[in-house]
């Protein structure tokens, strides 16, 4: 258990923020958070779950003045404030990149600046920075990384990366820290920006740095009228509207889903232990499921086994295949151990989503896709 800190959530009424601010006030930590409360996240301003004994300061990370009272007397911060969406980030490119780039550079140059020492900086980024996850040829074992796929990749060799010097399929395996950053959407450039960013000026200041490079984070308050927002959310809010859930591609593509709660766990772990200072980790389940299986798993849980996946065979530019998470390392130094059963945590979202507000956005973020060439 850690003495007793002074902690900045930047960010910190947003769906992982809020979590983990409960966290720290029952730990007896003082906690204060920065939050611009972006309308596209919370369209009714203050969200009702953030604890009441939280400072709130309403004010934008780019903000140089507010950002500089905010971090005056912090001696730990956690980074969550950003924009998310990978498939938005690609026709928003300035916003993403000032907001997630421009803002973490301006948190680094203010902390540079200070004279107090800080005992922790805590970034929440992303496994998106990866693209398509580890692989292997199962011809002879070789362990190999593709790239991002294209349309013609598709055309030529179907859903399923392949050698691009065979063609023959891979087979997806856990994907650790030291896999080389692929992916090149505006969203993961900027969370990859943000690791290299913060451990640069981290080193030349001799700031205590982690970056916990997270997973498909799943879990209550995800909102569910954003239609960039997390795909569970999104398909919850076609479900509970009478729709089916639309996937693309053949949707046995699959992603690595970890709870909010687990991800909260993790990051007291980080906060705790000084062995991860200068490291970046793995948070997520390590257990891979495939897109079509977890809109019928959510269709069950809710009683609507009647609507079945919509597969629209559409290919969205930039998606990658495969990704999930190889945890080994957060065992080893953060003895990280996923507690939340993949049941349990959907049932737990449903049960949330049933008194939140909610509204299928969907057909209008597609439509914005479309108008921008990103969906073939």
């Amino acid at each position: 258990m850690i003495s007793k800190m002074n902690i900045l959530v930047t960010g910190g009424a947003g769906f992982i923020g809020s979590f983990l601010c409960e966290r720290l006030h029952s730990l007896g930590h003082s906690v204060s958070v920065l939050d611009n409360l972006d309308p596209q996240v919370h369209p009714s301003g203050r969200p009702s779950y953030l604890a009441p004994e939280t400072e709130l300061q309403l004010n934008d990370i780019r903000d140089r003045d507010a950002l500089a009272r905010a971090v005056q007397d912090a001696d730990t911060i956690v980074h969550c404030a950003a924009a998310v969406g990978v498939a938005q980030s690609l026709y928003r490119v300035h916003h993403f990149v000032g907001v997630n780039v421009g803002g973490t550079a301006l948190l680094l140059e203010l902390l540079a600046e200070r004279k107090r020492p800080l005992r922790k900086l805590l970034l929440f980024t992303s496994m998106t920075s990866y693209g398509e996850g580890l692989y292997r040829r199962q011809s002879d074992g070789a362990l190999l990384r593709v790239g991002i796929r294209s349309e013609t990749d598709v055309q030529n060799y179907g859903w399923e990366p392949v050698d691009p010097q065979t063609g023959e399929v891979l087979r997806a395996v856990p994907t650790p820290e030291n896999a080389t950053l692929m992916a090149r959407n505006i969203y993961a450039l900027t969370k990859r920006y943000q690791e290299e960013l913060a451990f640069s000026v981290g080193i030349t200041y001799n700031l205590p740095v982690v970056c916990l490079r997270l997973f498909n984070v799943y879990g209550p308050r995800q909102s569910l009228s954003n239609p960039y927002t997390g795909v569970l959310a999104i398909f919850l809010s076609r479900l509970l509207a009478g729709q089916a859930a639309v996937v693309y591609e053949d949707g046995n593509q699959t992603r690595d889903f970890v709870s909010v709660h687990d991800v909260v766990n993790a990051a007291i772990l980080a906060l705790e232990h000084s062995v991860v200072n200068g490291q970046v980790i793995n948070i997520g389940s390590g257990e891979p499921r495939r897109i079509n299986d977890c809109a019928r798993d959510l269709a069950h849980l809710l009683g609507r086994d009647d609507i079945q996946p919509q597969i629209s065979g559409k290919f969205r530019r930039g998606d990658v295949r495969h990704c999930f998470a190889d945890i080994s390392k957060a065992r080893q130094l953060l003895r990280y151990e996923p507690k939340t059963r993949w049941e349990d945590g959907l049932a737990e979202l449903i049960q949330w989503a049933k008194s939140a507000p909610t509204a299928d956005r969907f057909g209008q973020a597609e439509l914005e896709l479309q108008r921008h060439g990103l969906v073939r």
